[in-house]
């Protein structure tokens, strides 16, 4: 038997996903079209491959065993692809992409994960820093992709787009004292005992300087360089902590309350560069894809994950 490449990509999308939905997105297709491709390789290995459900669809046994022997021949084909083609191509420079500390918790790695896959020939290269140097560094043509806040972007004269929320919250532990609360004021966030980032850190600069002077004086019990250690402690019951939303893993057993100041609604945009590199265009809608996954609400994205969308096709 023969079997397509882009085939063998789809059906590992659409096993990873747990829809042929999801998996024709990933591969920019059409939903008929995704769905004709996985029924002819049902044919041509005259086995049912996918259990259609309600909730989306799963392998079958055959199903996961040409999952498992797919991505090993797609691993070993971009191998082979990139050893070949590296003898007769120049080096091409990497793609340069800047974020902020909130940016590079959650939303870049997840870009990068499914951009890397399907990119095997493009290098990434990523700096965590502050939006006017990022807005600097994109500006001077030494940069192609930036990951900026809206409020501290201003009119900086670059190509932008809006790319999801960064608004502030506050944790802490389960059923603790923040438990039944939908919101509260960073001046009585400051009361409690608090666990932070670094002082050299942009999110403690962005709340220090909008705390404003008629705050309390904020008594940190311990600071840490990740969001992921920071949210662990809070947790844990050590102190509140201010994070933006995206750094909660929805899954965890934690009390999140809003931050009820002005400063903390906050936005992304992404900002394109004065240069273009060739890949710059894909590594955006990867953003974007990742962005738009992190905004679904907790139910929508388990779904997504393991049981499929519930489209219709996905059921046939």
């Amino acid at each position: 038997m023969r079997y397509d490449l882009d085939d063998l990509r789809l059906f590992l999308h659409v096993v990873t996903e747990g829809s042929i939905t999801a998996g024709a997105r990933r591969m920019h297709l059409t939903l008929p079209s995704a769905s004709a491709r996985v029924r002819a390789l049902e044919h041509q290995a005259g086995v049912e491959l996918l259990v259609r459900g309600r909730r989306g669809v799963r392998p079958t046994p055959a199903g996961t065993t040409l999952a498992r022997h797919a991505r090993d021949v797609l691993d070993r084909t971009a191998r082979l692809e990139n050893a070949v083609t590296s003898y007769g191509r120049s080096p091409r420079p990497p793609l340069t992409l800047l974020a902020g500390g909130s940016a590079m918790h959650r939303l870049v790695p997840r870009a990068l994960v499914s951009f890397l896959r399907e990119h095997p020939d493009v290098d990434v290269t990523t700096t965590e820093c502050r939006t006017p140097t990022t807005v600097r560094t994109l500006a001077d043509g030494a940069a192609d992709l930036g990951v900026l806040l809206d409020a501290e972007a201003g009119d900086c004269g670059l190509p932008t787009e809006p790319l999801g929320d960064d608004s502030l919250v506050v944790v802490g532990q389960a059923d603790g004292i923040l438990a039944g609360r939908t919101g509260m004021p960073y001046r009585e966030v400051a009361e409690h005992p608090l666990v932070g980032l670094d002082a050299d850190s942009s999110l403690r600069r962005w709340i220090e300087k909008h705390a404003g002077p008629h705050a309390p004086v904020a008594r940190y019990r311990t600071t840490v360089a990740g969001l992921g250690t920071l949210v662990a402690l809070a947790g844990a019951g050590v102190g509140l902590a201010v994070v933006p939303r995206r750094a909660v893993d929805p899954d965890r057993r934690i009390e999140v309350c809003d931050l009820d100041d002005s400063w903390a609604r906050r936005r992304h945009l992404l900002a394109r560069g004065t240069r273009e590199h060739p890949a710059t265009p894909a590594l955006a809608r990867h953003l974007h894809a990742a962005a738009a996954g992190l905004a679904a609400p907790p139910r929508e994205r388990t779904a997504g994950a393991g049981a499929g969308s519930g489209d219709p096709d996905d059921q046939r």
